[in-house]
């Protein structure tokens, strides 16, 4: 009998699909040699055919104003990103991300008109990495509104790259509202949230894995049409980075390592350790309440808070999904959940994420009650 497999020719190794001449091609067009942050490749997916532009480039079907629907199925393969060599990481400041939920605006419509850039982000005193972001910062901004309230939302890509945006809080066509953009092109679209609680946003564009492992996401915090009891605030989104050695002392973002899921950082808002050095303070007495998210693209957050219990932990929409008296419960990639208890004493308590092989490589903080 024949063997079918015989004379097969091996299929491609990533590697090889990344480096393809059309790849390279299409994305060193579209990013010059200049660019302070990232450029990163694509293929054509199987049975994808080529094509021509008006203007006689070459393009793939699926990378020029993709859509969120059809890019979290198509198998896109990116190279890590990388910046231009002439960016010195040490001209990269770094600050805390404000984990504290800003306050609602008076007005019942809020209108966003945010930049996608791909621009180097410090998430340490001596590591920088080539982000991909909402305005400039990883995760993007808190964004704060009321069950009912309009979200008027534009999006223009200032990046190489094309990008989208994927609020979790709405329910919208995702082939109209979170088709990806080129650059230099705006997307808007308008929701209004149906539930209260805590929601991701995020990139939709193919492969989601690489754009949000490089950094674009946030959180969404919706309050109920009953506000919950007056707490100190504050918004965890727990996200991983996966990243190798570039030039200009600027760290890649690796999606081979993405496709192993070995992450070399877990952590908070972007930066690990950042709430050791610098705590969360509240004072004795505070109903504490934490949204936290979980961006992944991988891994859940086991939350949990050493030497305490919290007395309500909201599933769903609050008020109506509680549960008590919960030590810890794991939020999924794509998901966000409401923690609270009251700070009756006084010390410094740990916030972690209890799957401490994850936890011991950036996700954990300290909550100071005084």
């Amino acid at each position: 009998m024949t063997d079918p497999n015989q004379n097969q020719p091996d299929p491609p190794l990533l590697s090889e699909i990344i480096d393809s001449p059309l790849s390279r091609r299409f994305f060193l067009r579209r990013a010059g040699v200049a660019g302070a942050a990232v450029a990163a490749a694509g293929c054509r997916p199987p049975g994808i055919e080529e094509r021509t532009a008006a203007d006689g480039q070459e393009v793939g079907r699926g990378m020029i104003n993709s859509n969120s629907r059809a890019d979290t199925a198509l198998d896109i393969a990116h190279t890590p990103g990388h910046t231009d060599a002439t960016v010195d990481a040490s001209t990269v400041e770094y600050h805390r991300y404000d984990p504290t939920l800003p306050p609602l605006s008076d007005s019942r419509t809020l209108r966003l008109h945010w930049r996608s850039t791909e621009v180097p982000v410090r998430i340490s005193r001596n590591k920088v990495v080539a982000a991909w972001t909402f305005e400039g910062d990883v995760p993007g901004p808190i964004v704060h509104v009321r069950q009912g309230d309009t979200v008027e939302f534009t999006l223009t890509n200032e990046g190489v790259m094309p990008h989208s945006m994927d609020f979790h809080a709405s329910q919208l066509n995702p082939a109209v509202a979170f088709r990806s953009v080129a650059q230099g092109e705006s997307v808007t679209f308008t929701f209004q949230p149906r539930y209260a609680g805590a929601f991701l946003y995020h990139c939709g564009t193919g492969p989601v894995l690489m754009h949000i492992g490089a950094g674009m996401y946030g959180a969404i915090i919706v309050d109920p049409p009953d506000p919950l009891p007056a707490a100190k605030e504050f918004v965890l989104v727990q996200s991983e980075y996966y990243i190798s050695d570039g030039p200009g002392g600027i760290s890649t973002i690796d999606y081979g390592k993405m496709m192993e899921t070995v992450p070399d950082y877990v952590l908070f808002n972007g930066r690990p350790d950042q709430y050791i050095l610098e705590p969360i303070r509240v004072s004795v007495g505070d109903r504490v309440r934490f949204y936290v998210v979980s961006a992944g693209p991988t891994y859940p957050c086991n939350f949990h808070l050493v030497g305490e219990q919290f007395d309500t932990v909201y599933l769903g929409a609050p008020p109506g999904s509680a549960i008590n008296g919960v030590q810890t419960f794991a939020v999924p990639p794509g998901g966000g959940m409401i923690f609270e208890f009251i700070a009756d004493v006084p010390g410094e308590f740990p916030f972690v994420n209890h799957g401490f092989g994850h936890g011991q490589k950036g996700g954990i903080g300290f909550l100071v009650v005084e």
